[in-house]
């Protein structure tokens, strides 16, 4: 008896340990991956800092000093991420995690591979160089102005972007001299832009914007001080910065431009772009491989076209219903308020459907506005994500100057891409998901197939949110994802199959019902950015494969509107390491998000 009672007591005490043990390494195990995830989310705010620089200057992109300190930067944040337990961390952790790693090693090669001194050497981007961004940011559409600090930052930033201007022909210099040379008509469209400002006295330039609109709270002396410092700002090192490309691109620059607009013909050009497909796919594609998935998709769509223009009831063949849509004045607006009251009307038919495909929506609301500045020289325009707590719009800042050349039958798809539940909903659900590390929440690691991919993707959703109940709709529909098609096969075709830029644009004429004027901006942007215009139906294609793959193996426990959280709710990655993710969703169940 007494044995048996010792025998007991012994239990309880080995269970009572047990627990007490159990508790303990439950509790270091709760403390370990609280520090891994203190330590991932310090060093992910740490790089983004260093990332961005001082908000009050115009961090010029081509600064030697400013390359060595990212490289250093880059260099010792990777050192600090393996010094991280990766298994201490939780889920979310375990995905940021992955994401920085790929960001850096991404970085770290272009400085390794000497990637990063070519494209300073090569510095010239008609569609995404700061000679057109920053004068958006400038006027107010990307920058703040409210206070008088504000104020001052602006003229600081002003000097800083007129060095960078300066600097740019530094750079081109150096390139010709080590056999760097861009296209000739990535040269002539720059010069287009430059004609554009220099066309402007100071006061009608972006940059005089921000004084136009000074808030009230800025006082007489300071408005004055101002409106006199901006001018002459903009007088004397600005313009007189877009006159130096002029004189320097058209004088001599432009005379030994390469005729040949692919990156084959470029020294080094070859690599270039396999790390570009690389970097903005997120995969291993060859340019081989994306060219044949571009005819496949290609001859693809044409058969939907085809049904489309059956269904319209249009009598000739497809390149006839194309030269009808070019030129029928029907299918255009001619007044901007016209544009943007349809927009609207979009925006609220999808609104109705949304609840039916996802469980949530973003608490920033969404707008289209006109594009604030040089229209007559570039694209569409382009999304802008609000603030991250949603307290006022993302908008479309939409290129009023292009109504002639952007039918009515495309806009329900431009608005499913750029807005709802396209970009708007991709970018604004992940930054006002305050749980989430920032590189998740705010993009910091681009990753445009994610982004884009998303945004096609979300095209495709239009008849399951009631929209293209017109044929015409449709068949705009096609128009667009068609586009998206024609890039896989004429970026290959530019930057690796030695194509001619008038042999780009006959493909892409041939294939769409796109104007002359909107095909010629596309394929020079598919020149002066190499790889990225690839990224969409890539991109695209991955999440219909999950999608696909999802419902047949959880049958019906598949749920689209989770399955769309999963998606977005822990924001941007590279392709596989969202598959990953999806993997992992699929092999629990299938869960709700949160």
């Amino acid at each position: 008896m007494a044995g048996r009672e010792t025998n007991g007591a012994t239990r309880r005490g080995t269970l009572a340990g047990g627990l007490a043990l159990a508790g303990l390494v439950a509790t270091t195990s709760v403390r370990a991956a609280a520090s891994a995830r203190g330590a991932l989310d310090a060093l992910i705010a740490d790089s983004a800092r260093a990332e961005k620089g001082d908000p009050a200057r115009f961090i010029d992109p081509l600064s030697t000093a400013w390359a060595e300190a990212r490289r250093a930067a880059r260099t010792a944040e990777q050192a600090r991420l393996k010094a991280i337990d990766r298994d201490a961390l939780d889920p979310v952790g375990r995905l940021a995690h992955d994401v920085f790693a790929y960001r850096l090693a991404e970085d770290l090669d272009e400085f390794d591979s000497g990637r990063s001194e070519i494209a300073r050497l090569t510095p010239l981007d008609p569609s995404f160089g700061p000679q057109v961004e920053f004068p958006d940011a400038a006027s107010g559409a990307g920058a703040r102005f409210v206070t008088v600090q504000d104020y001052e930052n602006g003229l600081t930033r002003l000097g800083d972007f007129a060095a960078y201007l300066g600097n740019v022909i530094v750079c081109l210099k150096q390139g010709l001299a080590r056999g760097y040379v861009q296209p000739r008509i990535v040269v002539q469209n720059v010069l287009a832009e430059v004609d554009v400002m220099l066309a402007l006295a100071p006061r009608d330039t972006p940059f005089f914007k921000p004084v136009l609109a000074m808030p009230g709270a800025i006082g007489p002396a300071d408005r004055a001080r101002f409106t006199g410092a901006y001018e002459a700002a903009i007088a004397s090192a600005v313009l007189p910065g877009y006159r130096l490309w002029k004189q320097y691109l058209t004088e001599t620059y432009l005379p030994v431009a390469r005729e040949a607009p692919g990156l084959w013909a470029m020294k080094d050009g070859p690599k270039v772009y396999a790390a570009a497909l690389r970097r903005h796919t997120t995969t291993d594609m060859t340019a081989a491989e994306i060219h044949r998935l571009g005819r496949s998709e290609v001859a693809r769509i044409r058969r939907a076209m085809e049904a489309a223009r059956a269904a319209t009831g249009f009598r000739g063949d497809l390149h006839a219903l194309f030269h009808h849509v070019r030129t029928d004045p029907t299918f255009y607006f001619t007044r901007p308020d016209d544009l943007l009251d349809r927009f609207r009307q979009i925006e609220a038919r999808i609104w109705q459907g949304i609840p039916r495909l996802f469980n949530r929506r973003p608490r920033a609301p969404f707008e289209v506005r006109p594009l604030p500045s040089m229209g007559e020289a570039r694209g569409t325009g382009y999304y802008n994500l609000g603030p991250p707590d949603g307290s006022s719009p993302g908008v479309l800042y939409f290129n009023m100057a292009m109504l002639g050349t952007r039918p009515i039958p495309t806009l329900e798809t431009l608005t499913l891409h750029e807005g709802i539940p396209g970009h708007h909903f991709q970018g604004s659900l992940a930054q006002e998901n305050t749980a989430l590390p920032d590189i998740l929440r705010f993009g910091h690691g681009g990753f445009t197939a994610y982004v884009e991919g998303w945004g096609l993707y979300s095209e495709s959703l239009g008849k399951a949110l009631g929209m293209f109940t017109d044929p015409w709709q449709w068949f705009g529909h096609l128009d667009f994802e068609m586009l998206r098609a024609v890039r896989l096969v004429v970026d290959t075709g530019l930057h690796a199959e030695g194509w001619s830029r008038q042999a780009a644009i006959a493909y892409m004429t041939d294939n769409t019902s796109m104007a002359a004027h909107d095909i010629a901006v596309e394929i020079d942007r598919y020149i002066a950015d190499p790889g990225q215009a690839t990224a969409y139906k890539v991109g695209e294609l991955k999440l219909h494969a999950l999608r696909d793959r999802a419902a047949a193996r959880l049958g019906r426990r598949f749920n689209l509107r989770d399955f769309h959280d999963q998606v977005l709710m822990t924001g941007a990655m590279p392709l596989a390491t969202l598959e990953a993710k999806i993997d992992g969703w699929i092999a629990a169940g299938g869960p709700a998000y949160g």
